[in-house]
């Protein structure tokens, strides 16, 4: 929901500005108490002071913890997958429910969030480029100045190792379904999804 706010500057524009919805629903909604959502919301509001946050903004607020690499690609990735409606921006309850998922969620909503991430098009399904895509992304996070330094074809071969590991029907995609089985059956992805449990 947007409010409008008159702000008396030079050429006096009304600005909107998002209000989310009242602090029980987000508590409802979220594995977060009444607490840390009001202490989260001061912080959002103090990097968003309009309560959304554009891709162009979120690619900057993500650079600071990625100075020595390339942040944009992985950055728009994740803000896509956190811009539920899909209508270009992040609000604060996008935000909190992403870092719900993520940080408290069960094992089964934290692998569908990674999914989603993987699958840019958001068909069901993810394909080899799309792999390719992100896992080039991440690689292009950890910048130039790795030791020792990564070789170019590195992320093409992690794709083509991983791609083979998750298509076990070799049917030229990942499904939900595929992933889900690979994931539950692989006890080093899940102690990795257990640690994500430690960011709060």
């Amino acid at each position: 929901m947007f409010r409008r706010e008159n702000e008396y500057e030079e050429n006096s524009q009304t600005i909107l500005r998002y209000k989310p919805r009242p602090i029980e629903e987000l508590v409802r909604e979220t594995r977060f108490t009444r607490k840390e959502i009001q202490y989260m919301y001061r912080g959002f509001k103090q990097e968003c002071p309009n309560g959304i946050v554009t891709e162009q903004m979120f690619k900057e607020i993500y650079s600071h913890f990625f100075p020595q690499g390339e942040c944009s690609n992985y950055a728009r990735l994740i803000f896509a997958t956190l811009d539920q409606n899909s209508d270009g921006t992040v609000n604060f309850e996008d935000f909190l429910v992403g870092l719900s998922i993520l940080s408290r969620g069960t094992i089964d909503e934290k692998l569908r969030w990674i999914f989603s991430l993987y699958d840019i098009n958001k068909d069901g399904k993810v394909t080899k480029d799309e792999l390719q895509l992100v896992i080039t992304s991440i690689y292009e996070l950890m910048g130039k100045f790795t030791k020792p330094p990564m070789d170019e074809t590195a992320p093409k071969q992690h794709a083509d190792v991983v791609f083979k590991k998750f298509n076990s029907k070799q049917d030229g995609v990942i499904t939900i379904e595929d992933f889900m089985q690979t994931c539950y059956n692989d006890e080093s992805i899940l102690n990795s999804m257990s640690m994500l449990d430690t960011v709060f």
